[in-house]
């Protein structure tokens, strides 16, 4: 799993509770540095990403982005302040902030096959 968001606290804090429900966890605090990871080999079947962070590449176009090195990829958007995402891939889920990390990381297992923990 890829966990994609520019605070720093909630970004560590969301990996953590990840790991503890079994996910191998990857941490990137921006667009850039996600694809860097995702385009450098980083294989991952989960994308969790904020839709708004800084700098050129929004969570959107991220997810569009990964999608094309990773056709498979499950895709989960957040946002604090967006309610719908026209351009979302196809299949995606959006999780409105504040969200509980543990109930998003049941859904998470299911969405990934794995069943509820």
């Amino acid at each position: 799993m890829l966990v994609v968001e520019d605070e720093a606290l909630i970004c560590v804090e969301t990996a953590d509770t990840f790991e503890h429900q079994g996910f191998e966890v990857h941490i990137a605090l921006n667009g850039e540095d996600a694809l860097r990871q995702l385009s450098g080999g980083l294989v991952v079947d989960v994308l969790f990403t904020d839709i708004n962070m800084g700098g050129d590449v929004d969570g959107v176009m991220l997810a569009r982005l990964a999608r094309e090195l990773m056709p498979a990829l499950a895709v989960v958007y957040t946002s604090g302040t967006v309610q719908s995402i026209a351009q979302a891939v196809a299949g995606s889920r959006f999780v409105p902030k504040p969200y509980s990390p543990d109930r998003v990381g049941r859904m998470l297992h299911v969405m990934c096959g794995e069943g509820a923990v």
